[in-house]
């Protein structure tokens, strides 16, 4: 025998329900509030690649951020297709330990080292067990954890990262190099185009977002990840359109083909890589579209 549930018996069942006496009132549960993890480890291969949420911020008006060579119209037409708003953007900040085994390596610092160790912590790690942290380029939220007030936040690590990106900013007086950069200046190792800074990596020219900037590969047991840095910096308003000018690459031709190169890359290898800014857990893939690319988030693939 079967039950047919019309709008009318739905309706009767509501108002008896209703009618009937009342439970027992129980305490009620307090907000808590928004949470969010703040790590998402994986294999890879015979590594482990811990992400670590240091931070995240809101913007406002995020067109004077990307699209900067599109009217507003193209912009919120865009943005609205993809469901999400133009007048605030969400941004994450995500820096990435790689364990090899025999080596703790950090890619970058995040904004400060408040939030960067709060997340090592979290995730099992402290300050003092990392051997060394890979700067990817020297914008101050890649390079705002280095130190923690005058003295070296990871006081066991060696510090490795791009010539072509040290030499920049050493010359260019910048408030952030000079606090953070520095007085550490002297433990840096410098790397270039497919060097290595340690087993299993290899670094790759990635100029455009700064006169150095560099991402990374990682490779164990056959199997690869990009640590993507700052090629692209939304998931849509890069990877959809990566023509789109965006008001932090400071040679934004140069950084436009960057990204057609890398995204190209990326879909071709389907090589799941870590984007420091991309919606956490920061993990995706990219799927070649007729118009541009698509971000893939990953799901359970990184877990298997």
């Amino acid at each position: 025998m079967s039950t047919r549930l019309s709008r009318r018996n739905f309706l009767a069942s509501a108002t008896a329900l209703s009618a009937a006496p009342a439970l027992p009132a129980w305490a009620t549960a307090p907000m808590l509030g928004a949470a969010t993890p703040p790590f998402r480890r994986f294999k890879l291969g015979a590594f482990e690649v811990t992400t670590l949420l240091a931070g995240e911020a809101t913007r406002p008006d995020p067109h004077s951020i990307f699209g900067l060579n599109v009217d507003h119209e193209e912009f919120t037409a865009v943005s609205e297709a993809a469901m999400i708003p133009t007048d605030q953007a969400q941004f994450f900040f995500t820096p990435t330990v790689v364990n090899t085994g025999s080596e703790l390596v950090l890619f970058d610092t995040g904004l400060n080292a408040e939030g960067t160790t709060a997340a090592l912590e979290a995730a099992g790690y402290s300050a003092d067990m990392i051997d060394t942290v890979v700067i990817t380029h020297m914008h101050g939220d890649h390079i705002g954890g280095l130190m923690n007030g005058d003295a070296p936040t990871f006081a066991n690590a060696g510090y490795v990262t791009g010539s072509a990106e040290f030499d920049h900013w050493s010359a260019a007086g910048d408030d952030n190099f000079e606090a953070k950069v520095r007085p550490l200046a002297e433990q840096f190792t410098m790397i270039g185009d497919g060097d290595a800074g340690f087993s299993g990596h290899t670094a790759m020219a990635a100029f455009g977002h700064t006169p150095g900037h560099m991402v990374h590969i990682i490779e164990s047991e056959g199997e690869s990840l990009m640590i993507a840095a700052d090629f692209a910096n939304h998931y849509v308003w890069s990877l959809a359109h990566p023509d789109w000018e965006v008001k932090f690459d400071m040679d934004k031709a140069a950084a436009a083909q960057t990204r057609k190169t890398l995204l190209d890359m990326l879909a071709a290898e389907k090589m799941p890589f870590v984007g420091y800014h991309m919606p956490w857990p920061a993990t995706g893939f990219v799927e070649k579209s007729d118009s541009g690319y698509a971000y893939v988030p990953s799901s359970y693939q990184l877990r298997l």
